[in-house]
């Protein structure tokens, strides 16, 4: 058995940690609070621009457009969004294995624009090209990152370098239900969430619009002139909800991660409090057996 000096002392350092985690799912919880509301307000725009998006070229018959064809010598890219942080619980590791853990998604044939420091460390560690990092973007979502990082991609999408787009991020359901997740966001010829969430049913309905269009989409003015106006629009606007919705997770990860530990250490500082008091319990006993012994020597 540990001494009662060593068991105090790592009572100690756990209970010092244990303060740290409290403070830590504290500032969590309140950050929580502000980016669960800007995720909730702008998840409507955001599904509605990805379903308006679909219903119009699931009605666009005929047209041969840059954004509706996928590259044939370009590479792939995926814009990845992770937090700049650790102690979050699996967040950052979940997303990252969309990518890593997909055949599809090689480091051959595929490059990655990173949005936080612990995706940008992994995928080096993994071998991929990192095209760009925005891991400020991160701490304060805004449209004009979305913006940015649109006008870079669509210049080499259009130049041949790149030939398809995908977007990897965590959905935020609720506080306590984040979901990985990847979308396809160039060519938009076959938009498809890849991994289902809440939204499936509307998603379903949109496929469904797609097969059964009759009429074709009128466009005013002409076709390409709209998709131009269109598209990056589209992908901005994909981007920087992606953005809202990792910060939420994040937040939601990182509070759920720091209560379990929380937890954690008042579970082992209970048991190492039983342990110390069955040290010292033990330790006087021997100090009286010792007096008695003594005493009974003398006599």
């Amino acid at each position: 058995m540990a001494s009662m000096r060593d068991i105090k002392r790592r009572r100690s350092s756990i209970e010092s940690t244990q303060q740290i985690t409290k403070a830590m799912k504290l500032v969590s919880t309140v950050k929580l609070q502000r980016a669960k509301q800007r995720a909730e307000q702008s998840k409507y725009y955001f599904n509605s621009i990805y379903e308006t998006v679909s219903s119009i070229l699931a009605k666009a018959e005929g047209i041969d457009h840059p954004y509706l064809r996928a590259g044939s010598g370009g590479k792939k890219v995926v814009i990845m969004i992770t937090s700049n942080k650790g102690l979050a619980g699996g967040y950052n590791s979940n997303v990252i294995k969309l990518i890593t853990r997909n055949p599809e998604f090689s480091p051959e044939n595929t490059k990655v624009y990173v949005i936080g420091k612990k995706g940008k460390d992994a995928f080096k560690r993994a071998g991929y090209e990192i095209m760009a990092d925005f891991s400020e973007a991160i701490e304060a979502p805004n449209y004009r990152d979305g913006a940015q990082i649109t006008d870079e991609l669509l210049s080499g999408f259009a130049k041949g370098e790149i030939s398809e787009i995908y977007l990897a991020y965590t959905f935020f359901k609720n506080t306590v239900s984040h979901i990985p997740t990847l979308l396809k966001l160039l060519p938009v010829d076959n938009l498809e969430k890849y991994d289902k969430d809440e939204d499936e049913d509307q998603s379903a309905k949109a496929k469904a619009e797609k097969k059964t269009a009759e009429a074709p989409m009128n466009f005013e003015p002409e076709d390409e002139e709209a998709l131009n106006l269109i598209i990056p629009k589209y992908m901005a606007s994909l981007i920087y909800g992606a953005l809202i919705e990792a910060q939420a997770a994040e937040n939601g990860a990182r509070m759920q991660a720091m209560d379990n530990a929380t937890n954690n250490a008042t579970e082992m500082i209970e048991h190492l409090t039983l342990l110390y008091n069955r040290a010292r319990q033990g330790s006087i006993t021997q100090e009286l057996t010792e007096i008695i012994a003594g005493a009974n020597a003398i006599s």
